[in-house]
C-alpha cells in the first residue's frame, strides 16, 4: 500500500508497525524516524497541500483530528475522493495502544500490531507495579504552553503518566484534557516538580528562565529545589507509543531509587 500520514503521531504509529517503507508523503511536522526525511513534505498539519496529496495517488491517507482545525483536511479528502481513515484521537495510554490495532486492521499488519500492542501494555503494567512502591508521591505541573498558560487536565495521558511515574498532576481536578489557567493559579498549587513541554517547540528553543520572571514563582518549591525540567516535547505531547519513552524519563526524574535510569535514544518497545 502507498500511505500518506498527515500528522506526526500517525507517522510514529506507522513506524512501530514497520510501515515506513510504504510511506510516500508526510506532513511538515513529522520528524521521526529519520528514514522519513527524504519523503515529500505536504505542509503543516492544519494546512495540508491537497494538490500534492492527490498527485501522489495514495492507496490510503491516515488523517487525524488531534488538533482543532484538522476537519478541513477531512473535507478536502472527501471532496477529492481520496481514500482515507481517521485515526482515533486518544486521551489515555490504553487508547494510544488501541490506535496500533486500528491501523493494523486498515493496513493488513494486524499481527505485527498485536505484538507491539502487547509489549506496550506490558510496560504500562510494569510501571503500575513500580508506582505502588512509591511512598512520597510528588506533585507535578506540566506546562504545554506559556502564554496563555495551558496544561493537561484529568482526561489527558499526562495525568496517567504522572501517576505511573509516582506523581500526581496538580490540575487533575479539571476534567478536561486541556486546561487554560494562569500563573497565579499554578503558583498557589505550588508543585514539587515543573516540567516544560511546549507543544511544537523544540527542547533547545525553550527558555526556562522566563518562568523566574513570573510574579511569586521564585518562591515556589520546585524553583527553590531546582526541580524545573525542560523535556522533549515529542515524548509527552504526541499520542504515539513514544509516550513510554517520556514515562521512563519522568519516572526516573521523580523517583530514581525505584525506576530504572533513562537512556537517551532507547525505546522500551523497540529496545533501541
Amino acid at each position: 500500500m502507498k500511505l500518506i500520514s498527515l500528522c506526526p503521531s500517525n507517522t510514529e504509529l506507522l513506524a512501530y508497525l514497520d510501515l515506513i517503507p510504504s510511506l510516500i508523503g508526510v506532513d511538515d511536522y513529522s520528524d521521526w524516524p529519520e528514514e522519513i526525511q527524504h519523503l515529500p513534505k505536504l505542509g503543516p498539519d492544519l494546512s495540508i497541500d491537497m494538490d500534492k496529496v492527490e498527485k501522489l495517488k495514495p492507496d490510503l491517507v491516515l488523517a487525524s483530528l488531534t488538533v482543532p482545525g484538522m476537519e478541513k483536511n477531512i473535507e478536502e479528502l472527501e471532496k477529492r475522493n481520496i481514500p482515507y481513515v481517521i485515526v482515533p484521537n486518544p486521551k489515555t495510554l490504553s487508547s494510544v495502544g488501541e490506535q496500533l490495532l486500528f491501523i493494523g486492521k486498515e493496513t493488513n499488519t494486524y499481527e505485527r500490531a498485536i505484538v507491539i500492542y502487547n509489549k506496550f501494555h506490558a510496560i504500562i503494567e510494569d510501571y503500575k507495579a513500580k508506582s505502588s512502591q512509591v511512598g512520597n508521591v510528588k506533585t507535578l505541573y506540566w506546562e504545554w504552553w506559556p502564554k496563555p498558560v495551558f496544561t493537561p487536565g484529568a482526561a489527558n495521558w499526562l495525568t496517567e503518566i504522572s501517576e505511573l511515574a509516582g506523581g500526581i498532576n496538580i490540575f487533575k481536578d479539571y476534567e478536561d484534557a486541556n486546561v487554560q489557567t494562569d500563573w497565579e493559579d499554578v503558583r498557589k498549587r505550588n508543585p514539587d516538580v515543573i516540567s516544560l513541554v511546549w507543544v511544537g517547540v523544540e527542547k533547545v528553543k525553550v527558555n526556562p528562565s522566563v518562568l523566574l520572571k513570573r510574579p511569586g514563582w521564585m518562591e515556589m518549591d520546585a524553583i527553590k529545589t531546582k526541580q524545573l525540567y525542560v523535556l522533549d516535547e515529542p515524548y509527552f505531547c504526541r499520542p504515539s507509543p513514544r509516550l513510554l519513552i517520556g514515562l521512563k524519563k519522568i519516572a526516573h526524574i521523580l523517583h530514581p531509587e525505584i525506576y530504572p535510569p533513562f537512556l537517551e535514544g532507547k525505546d522500551p518497545i523497540l529496545k533501541a
